[in-house]
């Protein structure tokens, strides 16, 4: 599998759903009607796509519109953002802040289960467990690091559209 046919899935979950968790259910669906190498191949591409958006400027902006951001929280939300899809994904990369366009006031965003839709396809396709990836979780995001009082001055429109 490579990056293309990776988002192409990403696109095809989402596809006429209502909200990242039914995303979710949709893409470990599709994922189940591959081969169980590509379900692999799928999970390194997501792990990849986590690691390069593990930034301390992305999880400032997770936290602004959250109302707070715990590790797991986090990473809940990069889930959310690799459901969104290339372009928006790419985009926030290049400007954190515009992780916000997609969000309706009051909306939480964050996808747990995205997280683990490989591992379920691959489980209910094999009957047994996934490998670990080879590609491991980033220890600390990139850039840097912020404390609550920063984010004001960071992310000024950002804080006033969502409250802080």
């Amino acid at each position: 599998m490579n990056e293309e046919q990776f988002w192409k899935l990403i696109k095809q979950s989402k596809r006429g759903t209502e909200d990242s968790e039914e995303q979710a259910e949709k893409l470990t669906e599709l994922l189940t009607r591959l081969e169980p190498a590509e379900i692999i191949d799928f999970e390194q591409h997501f792990m990849r796509r986590r690691n390069e958006a593990y930034r301390w400027d992305i999880w400032a902006v997770a936290y602004i519109i959250n109302g707070g951001c715990s590790d797991d929280g986090f990473e809940y939300f990069l889930g959310w953002l690799i459901a969104q899809g290339k372009e928006f994904y790419e985009a926030v990369l290049q400007n954190a802040e515009r992780a916000a366009k997609k969000v309706r006031d009051g909306e939480e965003v964050e996808c747990e289960s995205i997280l683990y839709a490989a591992r379920y396809a691959y489980e209910g396709k094999t009957g047994t467990e996934m490998p670990l990836s080879k590609i491991k979780p980033l220890a600390k995001p990139r850039g840097k690091s912020w404390k609550e009082d920063d984010l004001i001055k960071l992310f000024p429109k950002l804080c006033k559209r969502f409250f802080w």
